[in-house]
């Protein structure tokens, strides 16, 4: 099915256009995957709808980048706007997929779709991950599984001329590639786990069931409690609740302990607790659990080099554009960044240009 001369007797132009109509349409799913799949919604039913007006899209007002262009950004049942997104996403897949087939279609139209398919999921995590600051299990762990049974069906995806070879490959990336960065996730842990805040004088924090309210933000409980050992420490001039107070008590959250100096509570029971503090210490993730896994999908696409090349660069990445944000005043030094997205640029970055770039490095 893949063998390059049967591909070959139809223009090579004919296929580009070809692969960027099929990236398209692949884009519009996408957009269906980065609304729904972070809410866990199911992405195959119902069909396309208006999140507004609910209105059920017909296939002719759902042609990719005609339909957003046509309707000039908004629902043609009821108007609303329809976030450019949307024609971004659809726009952007239809290039990648285009660019996969000029670089790799000559050598292999199987490791070209496959690339397709590794865009098609770099893109639906970068977008979910700057949204929700989350990249979901179905592409992750499957990423890594698909990622695993791609690399038998086509060994050339790695440079190997037999399957076991390239499973090989294959795995040895997933373990580099998820190994690495959860060594990192649990050296900067170590060092760099714990957020001081400091507050106004006899500032008044209120502990609800789902966050904690400081004088001028909310931090939900989502943000700190990634493991049982992870706590929110402060030592309180008061603290009341429902039943009793305290005076001048330490305090230490986590998932399944509260306790206030001496006595223990169960957190499921205590409703509501506010407390007078100068500073509260949170924990605090150096990196997510879902990079970990991201970055071993990738390595089971694209091998263990790609892994550390994509460490390496998404850093400089990562940083180039949080101190540009800060410089900016768009961010603060103590804010959470979305850390997929500038893996998902690495890894991008290795596919095309790679190897290249480290010959260039290392002088080869």
């Amino acid at each position: 099915m893949f063998d390059p001369g049967v591909w070959a007797k139809v223009p090579f132009q004919f296929w580009a256009l070809v692969f960027f109509t099929f990236g398209c349409l692949v884009g519009s799913f996408l957009n269906v995957v980065i609304y729904r799949m972070p809410l866990g919604l199911s992405v195959v039913s119902p069909p396309s709808h208006c999140p507004k007006c609910k209105y059920s899209i017909p296939w002719f007002l759902n042609i990719p980048l005609v339909t957003w262009l046509a309707l000039r950004g908004r629902c043609k049942n009821c108007a609303a706007p329809i976030s450019a997104r949307y024609f971004l996403v659809e726009l952007l897949t239809g290039f990648a997929f285009l660019a996969c087939w000029l670089v790799f279609g000559k050598q292999s139209a199987g490791v070209a779709l496959v690339d397709c398919l590794v865009l098609a999921g770099l893109i639906a995590a970068t977008f979910i991950d700057f949204e929700h600051f989350i990249i979901p299990d179905e592409i992750t762990i499957g990423g890594i599984v698909v990622g695993f049974i791609c690399s038998f069906f086509f060994p050339a995806l790695h440079g190997q001329a037999t399957a076991v070879a390239s499973l090989g490959e294959s795995f040895l990336g997933i373990l580099v590639g998820g190994g690495t960065v959860y060594a990192i996730l649990r050296a900067g842990k170590l060092f760099f786990g714990r957020q001081k805040i400091e507050l106004a004088p006899g500032s008044r924090v209120v502990f609800t069931e789902n966050s904690v309210l400081l004088p001028d933000r909310e931090m939900p409980y989502d943000e700190f409690f990634y493991r049982k050992s992870d706590t929110i420490c402060l030592e309180a001039k008061t603290v009341e609740l429902v039943d009793r107070c305290y005076a001048n008590a330490s305090v230490r959250l986590s998932q399944d302990k509260l306790m206030i100096g001496e006595d223990v509570f169960n957190p499921e029971d205590t409703h509501h607790m506010e407390v007078v503090t100068d500073q509260i210490v949170v924990p605090r993730e150096a990196m997510g659990f879902g990079d970990v896994k991201f970055m071993a999908a990738i390595g089971a696409f694209l091998g263990w080099q790609a892994t550390l090349f994509s460490l390496m660069a998404s850093s400089v990445i990562g940083a180039a554009v949080g101190v540009t944000l800060i410089a900016m005043k768009r961010q603060e030094w103590s804010s959470k960044l979305p850390y997929g997205p500038y893996i998902a640029l690495a890894a991008v970055i290795w596919m095309f240009a790679g190897p290249q770039i480290m010959g260039w490095i290392f002088g080869r």
